[in-house]
């Protein structure tokens, strides 16, 4: 497939703080997270390097306090430290995988997980590491998808793993259009004139300006991951326009 490796040995997956939770729950799910460590710990044994990005909306929403009349920085603080929290238990989860992993923050909390420092996080992952990357950009203003965009630019990943409950984008909500149909690849440009709505406009403009491919399924089909990054065709891959 053109623009993309026909094996990923480097990548970012970005999860919603929502798939921690069993469906219409909150919080973090213990049976969910080991899981979600079990696909993670697949595609680790078979020698690809994972970072991963976890949001914090199971815990709160920063942006939801801000609406409320909370300063908007203090909410976005807020939100980090959620984020931490679903660091930890994913940290937790692989290592009782048996998958060594480092959880990083881009906020000082030194007593529970390291700084961010990119050089680190890259020598942990050539180490076989998995590498959490808590407290967003550690700025407020800034989605974790944006994170995950940033992170991946300086990582030098492969491609961003965006891990959605469907297996793909589509042409329009599948639960509310019958007719939508699964589109299996995309451009950038395109997915913004068709508002395709991948991830949020900074990030998906970031991913865009580095020619940094993003695939979009369903992490939650057992097996998902590691066939993405072995390149089997799954989900939705969004590519530059050079590669379309």
């Amino acid at each position: 497939m053109a623009g993309v490796p026909s094996r990923l040995h480097r990548v970012l997956l970005k999860l919603s703080g929502e798939s921690l939770a069993k469906p219409g729950e909150h919080g973090v799910d213990p049976s969910v997270v080991a899981g979600i460590a079990e696909q993670v710990a697949r595609v680790c044994r078979i020698g690809v390097q994972v970072a991963i990005v976890v949001g914090g909306g199971n815990l709160l929403r920063g942006a939801a306090f801000a609406k409320l009349g909370t300063n908007r920085s203090t909410a976005d603080q807020m939100g980090m430290l959620a984020t931490a929290i679903n660091s930890l238990a994913l940290q937790d989860a692989l290592e009782r995988a048996g998958i060594e992993t480092r959880a990083m923050s881009a906020v000082e909390i030194n007593e529970v997980m390291e700084p961010y420092i990119r050089r680190r996080a890259i020598r942990h992952l050539e180490r076989g590491r998995v590498v959490i990357l808590a407290a967003g950009t550690g700025n407020p203003y800034f989605t974790t998808d944006t994170a995950a965009a940033l992170r991946a630019t300086e990582l030098g990943v492969d491609a961003v793993l965006k891990a959605t409950k469907v297996d793909g984008v589509y042409t329009a909500d599948p639960k509310l259009d019958p007719t939508a149909e699964r589109i299996e690849r995309t451009t950038f440009r395109d997915a913004l004139e068709r508002d395709l709505r991948v991830m949020d406009r900074t990030a998906f403009t970031l991913c865009m300006e580095n020619d940094m491919p993003i695939m979009v399924f369903d992490m939650f089909e057992t097996g998902n991951m590691e066939r993405a990054v072995k390149g089997e065709p799954i989900g939705t891959w969004v590519v530059g326009d050079g590669h379309a």
